[in-house]
């Protein structure tokens, strides 16, 4: 899993590559926590992820935690239908705001 990270004026994106899942979800999880120390409005780019796990989704719940204690916002954009399913499923959709 790669992760790009962007300054985008008013938020910050980050652009995750590969697969999140266990092996990779505490990679993602530090970089979500890393970007909330340098801005409260975080924007998740996932046009190349292919796959989330539980463990994933974990890093998710972290990062909306994080943006509703910081009083910011945490975004996810460009999901595929495979991803789609996945947070439908768990009922993420319906906490995180989806773009």
């Amino acid at each position: 899993m790669n992760i790009i990270t962007t300054d985008c004026g008013d938020y910050t994106r980050l652009m995750v590559e590969g697969r999140v899942d266990t092996n990779t979800s505490p990679q993602f999880q530090a970089a979500i926590l890393n970007t909330y120390q340098k801005s409260k409005n975080v924007v998740v780019d996932f046009l190349n992820v292919v796959y989330i796990s539980s463990a994933g989704l974990r890093a998710l719940l972290i990062g909306k935690k994080t943006s509703d204690a910081k009083g910011g916002t945490f975004k996810l954009t460009n999901i595929n239908a495979t991803v789609k399913s996945v947070l439908d499923m768990s009922g993420f959709s319906k906490i995180i705001d989806i773009v």
